[in-house]
């Protein structure tokens, strides 16, 4: 019987650790893709400071807008993707928590 236990501790611990770095994984990306906003913004503040004419900035605000949409609809990917992942890691955790429960009694 004790080594029944033993098996079944461990199980969560396996997967305590799967999941968070399902976790860890999504929380890079979105700190990558914070990154990557900071440096639109601050190209957008180089090319304003650039801009000679209305006509300049509104071309830098232009480029700048349209980075931004391409980046929410990237965003908007991601948050689709993290979530799969993290109901395909839940799910699975789930589904060996219970199959390792049903094997132990």
């Amino acid at each position: 019987m004790p080594r029944e236990q033993t098996s079944s501790s461990r199980s969560p611990d396996v997967a305590g650790s799967e999941f968070f770095d399902t976790l860890r994984e999504m929380g890079r990306n979105w700190m990558e893709r914070a990154s990557a906003e900071a440096e639109r913004g601050s190209k957008l503040s180089k090319d304003l400071s650039n801009a000679h004419s209305v006509p300049d900035a509104v071309t830098a605000y232009q480029g700048w807008f349209s980075s931004e949409m391409n980046a929410r609809i990237e965003d908007a990917r991601q948050v689709i993707s993290d979530g799969q992942k993290l109901m395909e890691t839940s799910a699975r955790l789930l589904t060996n928590s219970w199959t390792s429960v049903g094997t132990t009694t």
